[in-house]
């Protein structure tokens, strides 16, 4: 049984469809990786699996449990955590503000997780008195990372980790990436920078028009001749 998965999955907006039946699944360790041109469905793929758009047709399932109808902040509760492209961090709040906000849900102490992901994002630590604003792009998406860590997630969903971020930020951030699924979190990421996302996933999938174009392992994608002139750049 596949850990966590989306399958047959339509939605769109308003009259416009853009999910078109695409599947998308990831186990527990892994890192899968959605890429495809702009418009493909990305995106909406991210938004629909975390239920912040409803389906039209299709299933979502986390260990088991059909979680199709349940709300963002419900699937939240069940162990999802999901980082948008955009708008992921409070600015005005210090480092450890925004990660103690990222533990909202939780009852307990939340000092041994903020300990474990200093041990993580080390660059956190040091700057965690200071102002997200403040911080550098690398910083913030590492910030943004961390938030969504706190509520100690078993899928972690990230929607672009590394936009606007320079190759050296974007390696170490896909460094944290693969540390993150190396303790047993399930990852499932949209990235714009296929051929080097591609090169950490276990299973890739390229998206066109909202339906599964190719499906395979990063690396059988990286080599398909067909994906590499189409969407890698030859």
């Amino acid at each position: 049984m596949t850990f966590f998965e989306g399958i047959g999955m339509h939605a769109g907006y308003g009259a416009s469809m853009i999910l078109n039946g695409c599947s998308i699944s990831v186990d527990k360790g892994q890192i899968a990786v959605i890429v495809g041109p702009n418009g493909a469905g990305k995106s909406t793929a991210m938004k629909a699996l975390f239920g912040m758009l409803p389906l039209r047709e299709g299933s979502v399932f986390s260990d088991g449990r059909d979680i199709t109808q349940l709300r963002p902040e419900q699937r939240v509760l069940l162990g999802m955590g999901y980082v948008p492209q955009t708008n992921n961090v409070f600015p005005s709040m210090t480092v450890l503000e925004n990660l103690e906000m990222g533990g909202f849900v939780r009852r307990d102490d939340l000092s041994q997780t903020i300990s474990e992901i200093f041990d993580l994002f080390p660059i956190l630590k040091t700057k965690q008195d200071q102002a997200a604003g403040e911080l550098s792009g690398g910083q913030r998406q590492q910030v943004a990372v961390a938030r969504a860590m706190m509520t100690k997630p078993n899928i972690l969903m990230l929607d672009e980790p590394t936009a606007g971020v320079s190759p050296i930020v974007m390696d170490e951030l896909f460094d944290r990436i693969i540390d993150i699924a190396n303790t047993g979190v399930a990852i499932l990421m949209v990235e714009q920078n296929a051929k080097q996302a591609l090169q950490i996933a276990d299973m890739g999938y390229v998206l066109v028009q909202g339906e599964n174009k190719f499906k395979d392992a990063g690396t059988a994608l990286l080599n398909n001749p067909e994906v590499r002139q189409a969407f890698l750049g030859g």
